[in-house]
């Protein structure tokens, strides 16, 4: 695949990107290197958006890597990012976007800088608040706690909020946010198991394989239903 390290994310551009392919990649790990590693491998097998958790050990050197390395159309950003000096770290390693797990002195810090930024939140007052900070987009986290149902119950009052479904989220869970209304789904462990921390590559880019054909089935049985 084509490398281009040179590609500009802006906060359309994010949304409409994480809109079209549904999903968001999480690595969270002990090993920089491997966690990398398995961020360019997710990117290979057709993730195009891929965040490294700042509590890797090493993890700015590995987006710094992944951005030189990264496919064509890929886009490699930073999770767990909380402050102000967070965002100018990731910014100086070529962090394309930022991640918040809860409401943060970042997410207003990265819109004013332009980087896109997915902003966590769980109640109704949290995603409306992520929203005038200037998120691109809720991270609804953990989602687990209420599943689908709740994000749909979220939706109704929201409906112009895109909301991301994070935490707990497998391929059997999966469809279930998207027909609740996310507009994509953030995964961590169920795809990368222990690979940022080492851990084989092979079973990973199968499991991302399946998340990349799931994806893709559903948005072609969605077009073909039609408009709802």
């Amino acid at each position: 695949m084509t490398v281009n390290p040179s590609n500009v994310l802006t906060s359309e551009s994010l949304l409409a990107g994480i809109q079209e392919t549904r999903l968001v990649a999480i690595v969270r790990g002990t090993d920089g290197l491997a966690a990398a590693a398995a961020a360019l491998a997710a990117m290979e097998e057709g993730f195009r958006y891929v965040e490294i958790a700042l509590t890797t050990p090493d993890a700015l050197q590995a987006i710094s890597a992944v951005r030189a390395a990264a496919p064509a159309g890929c886009f490699v950003g930073a999770g767990t990012v909380l402050t102000a000096q967070d965002v100018d770290h990731v910014a100086a390693a070529g962090g394309q976007f930022t991640v918040t797990p809860a409401l943060a002195e970042s997410i207003a810090v990265s819109a004013a800088r332009g980087i896109p930024v997915l902003a966590g939140a769980l109640t109704p007052t949290e995603a409306y608040e992520a929203m005038t900070r200037g998120a691109t987009a809720v991270k609804l986290f953990p989602a687990s706690i209420g599943g689908p149902g709740y994000l749909k119950a979220l939706r109704d009052p929201f409906p112009g909020i895109p909301f991301i479904a994070v935490g707990g989220v497998g391929l059997e869970q999966a469809s279930g946010y998207w027909q609740a209304g996310a507009v994509a789904v953030g995964l961590g462990g169920p795809l990368f198991g222990d690979t940022g921390s080492g851990g084989e590559l092979a079973p990973m880019r199968a499991r991302a394989r399946d998340f990349v054909a799931l994806a893709a089935d559903y948005g072609l049985r969605s077009a073909a239903k039609g408009p709802q």
